[in-house]
C-alpha cells in the first residue's frame, strides 16, 4: 500500500492524482484483459463444442459402420449356408443321377449278357440243325 505524505489540507493532491491515475490505467489494463480472457474462453468454449459434435458424429458414424458390418458378416453366413445347402443338394440330385444310369446301364448289360447266351443257343441249335442237314445230304449222297 502506497503511503501519500501530508500537506496542510490533508494528502499531497499530486500524489493522490497520480496514484488514482496509476490505479485507473492498471484496472483499465486488468479490464482489458479479463475482456480479451473472457472472448477466448468463449472462443475455446466454441471450439470445445464444435469438437464435441464432431466427436458425436464419429460415434454415431462408428456404430453405423460396426452395425453395418455385423450385418454384412450375417447375411454373408446366411448366404454362405444357403450357398451350401444348395451345393448338397445338387450333389444328392448327381449322385442320385449317375447311380439311376449305373442301374439303368447294369440292367442293360444284363439284358445284353442274357440275349447274348440266347443267340449263342439259338446259333448252336441252327449250327446244328445245319449239321444235320449236311450229315443228312451225305447218306443220301452215300445212298445213291
Amino acid at each position: 500500500m502506497e503511503k501519500f505524505s501530508r500537506e496542510q489540507d490533508g494528502y499531497n493532491k499530486q500524489e493522490v492524482n497520480k496514484f488514482i491515475d496509476d490505479v485507473i490505467v492498471q484496472t483499465e489494463a486488468v479490464i482489458t484483459r479479463v475482456k480479451k480472457q473472457q472472448e477466448e474462453i468463449k472462443s475455446l468454449k466454441k471450439e470445445i463444442e464444435h469438437y464435441k459434435s464432431v466427436e458425436e458424429t464419429l460415434k454415431s458414424a462408428l456404430l453405423n459402420a460396426e452395425k453395418a458390418s455385423n450385418d454384412i458378416k450375417k447375411n454373408a453366413i446366411e448366404e454362405g449356408k444357403i450357398i451350401v445347402m444348395d451345393a448338397k443338394r445338387n450333389a444328392s440330385h448327381i449322385v442320385n443321377d449317375a447311380l439311376m444310369r449305373a442301374e439303368k446301364i447294369e440292367i442293360k448289360a444284363d439284358t445284353l449278357e442274357r440275349n447274348i447266351v440266347v443267340f449263342k443257343r439259338k446259333l448252336k441249335l441252327i449250327i446244328d440243325q445245319q449239321l444235320a442237314v449236311v450229315d443228312d445230304i451225305e447218306e443220301l449222297d452215300l445212298k445213291d
